[in-house]
Parts: C-alpha cells; structure tokens; sequence
C-alpha cells in the first residue's frame, strides 16, 4: 500500500531528526577509519564535539545507515516538500 505523506507526517519526521544530537554523524569502524577501539558513530563538529553514540548488535552497515540518516533525514524531507510544491502548481 502506498499511501503520500502528509505535511504533518513531514514535520513530525523532522522534529524527531532534529531533536537527535546535532550532527553531523560519522561513522567510524575500527580497521577501517581507525586503528584502535571500538566502532562508534562520532557526533557534532570538528569546534563542537558531542559524545561518541556506540551501539550493540548492529552491523558496521547498520552503523553507517544509522550515522548517514542525521544528515540524509533532513535532505530528504527538503526535497519531498520541493517536490510536493512543484506538483501544486
């Protein structure tokens, strides 16, 4: 069943993104981004650190979705509502 998603649904999906730590998120796997330790999402900037997110039982895929989405969410609901207001005219 495919059925549009409304404003409100919109909204209600970027309020949860931006009620998460402020990004941006990057995944970081050890062998491959570094040497020592244990994957971690890292968060914030390089002038505004936020606590490293580090998580059980995913996949280092399941990692990299989970960092992307911070910045990918909000892309993508910028180009749902662009794309809604060409279709209204």
């Amino acid at each position: 069943m495919n059925i549009p998603i409304s404003d409100d649904e919109l909204k209600e999906i970027l309020e949860r993104c931006n009620r998460a730590t402020p990004g941006p998120w990057v995944s970081c796997i050890e062998g491959r981004d570094h040497s020592s330790g244990s994957d971690f999402i890292k968060t914030g900037t390089e002038n505004e650190r936020g606590n490293h997110i580090e998580l059980s039982g995913a996949t280092r895929s399941d990692q990299d979705f989970i960092a992307h989405a911070r910045q990918d969410v909000p892309r993508l609901i910028a180009e749902i509502q662009r794309l809604k207001q060409l279709l209204a005219r």
